[in-house]
């Protein structure tokens, strides 16, 4: 984050969502899903009591609330500009043999 006065961000409080963790072989994944609000690069998404710990082979789906601090346009210009950058990383890599003939 920028650091921007809080005066030119909007935030919302007590926002629904569903938790899913899981701990799995194959995955360690967490999911949230807000209830109502769309979040955008920049924004900020706290989970109120979340849980931490998942035993391995589980999986945990839970209510809990959130509050969402949405971005200014400086926090939307860093993160696109970051998300650039981090996706050209990607194309850092070459098809050449390592010896040659």
């Amino acid at each position: 984050m920028t650091g921007l006065s809080p005066i030119f961000r909007r935030r919302f409080d007590e926002v629904p969502c569903t938790v899913t963790i899981v701990h799995s072989n194959e995955t360690l994944e967490a999911h949230v899903e807000l209830d109502g609000v769309e979040v955008n690069g920049g924004d900020q998404v706290l989970v109120h009591e979340a849980p931490t710990e998942v035993a391995f082979g589980e999986r945990v789906r839970c209510r809990r609330t959130a509050t969402v601090i949405r971005g200014g346009v400086l926090d939307r210009l860093w993160a696109r500009w970051r998300g650039a950058l981090e996706f050209n990383e990607l194309y850092d890599l070459s098809f050449t043999p390592r010896r040659r003939p």
